[in-house]
């Protein structure tokens, strides 16, 4: 069973489509109790770093997902990617959940468009059990203005957009996808439908 972690801060009906298009079993959840009984969490996430920090405070669910970050699979998307790392930068510093080093800051691209938003071509940079059955060079669907800045031993796809943007990330059972892959087509349900395959 997937969590969905439903926390005020997420799009989750595209989401929950895809996985119901997948039939992967998955059950939106708010609490700590819900966490700890999935086999895997999706933590999905739209907006501003500091609220949607707030908001899983306020729910109780930043120790819950640090602690079943070490027993089972976890993947953020978009904001939920971001928050995973050490600390965020919008609207100046906000304590992230610590679980990839590292920190978000803004995109500088000058002479392009923020908020980086369509299609981008991602690059392989580390083998992954998230990529697997991708062709090389795939296109996925971006939103975003803040970027993870990491250590390129975390990096498992990157893009370019007036300079590297971490695609997609992973330390350990801790996975990050800054696209998001419910709106990437069969390249993103291929992402989706290989973690709900993950084994611990």
């Amino acid at each position: 069973m997937i969590a969905v972690v439903d926390y005020g801060a997420g799009n989750l009906f595209s989401l929950c489509n895809s996985l119901e298009y997948l039939k992967l079993p998955y059950s939106v959840v708010s609490t700590p109790e819900a966490l700890d009984r999935a086999d895997r969490i999706l933590l999905p996430g739209v907006g501003a770093f500091p609220d949607a920090m707030g908001k899983l405070r306020q729910a109780d669910l930043c120790e819950a997902l640090r602690r079943n970050s070490r027993e089972k699979p976890l993947l953020g998307i978009c904001l939920g990617m971001q928050m995973l790392f050490e600390e965020g930068t919008e609207f100046g510093r906000t304590e992230g959940l610590g679980l990839i080093p590292g920190r978000v800051v803004k995109i500088e691209a000058p002479g392009l468009r923020i908020p980086h938003m369509g299609w981008n071509q991602t690059e392989q940079r580390q083998p992954s059990a998230l990529t697997e059955g991708l062709r090389a060079g795939e296109y996925f669907y971006f939103v975003h203005s803040y970027r993870a800045e990491t250590s390129g031993e975390y990096i498992v796809l990157a893009a370019e957009y007036g300079e590297e943007i971490p695609a997609l990330v992973q330390n350990g059972l801790v996975y990050g996808a800054q696209f998001h892959p419910e709106k990437s087509s069969e390249a993103g349900l291929q992402i989706l439908r290989n973690f709900g395959g993950l084994t611990r």
